[in-house]
């Protein structure tokens, strides 16, 4: 009996590892940047762990206080060091918002 157990919870911990390690679920691919003062909630939700109330946050504190420096982000309460650290290739101060999720097909065909 335990060792059908054993054997059904190694499978299952299989399954579940093909599930989430296949493309079909990985993160999308992005490229481009965010301007921390100027995009909109929707740019914002592009950035990886930032839902749609991380980013009105994000909108809202810039309302009282623009960006100086991109790591200032820290600053808003749910953003740490982890979650800047995935954000900061993506964040800048000047320019437009260029970021953008990259089509599966448009990578195959990227050297």
């Amino acid at each position: 009996m335990f060792k059908r157990i054993r054997t059904f919870l190694s499978l299952s911990t299989l399954a579940a590892t093909l599930l989430v390690a296949s493309p079909a679920f990985a993160a999308p691919t992005l490229e481009g940047q965010v301007n921390l003062n100027t995009a909109t909630v929707e740019q914002l939700e592009l950035l990886p762990g930032i839902g749609p109330a991380m980013a009105k946050k994000i909108v809202d504190y810039r309302a009282n206080k623009p960006f100086q420096e991109t790591n200032q982000i820290v600053r808003i309460k749910g953003i740490g060091p982890k979650t800047f650290a995935k954000l900061k290739q993506y964040l800048v101060l000047k320019g437009e918002n260029t970021l953008r999720e990259v089509p599966k097909d448009e990578l195959a065909t990227k050297p």
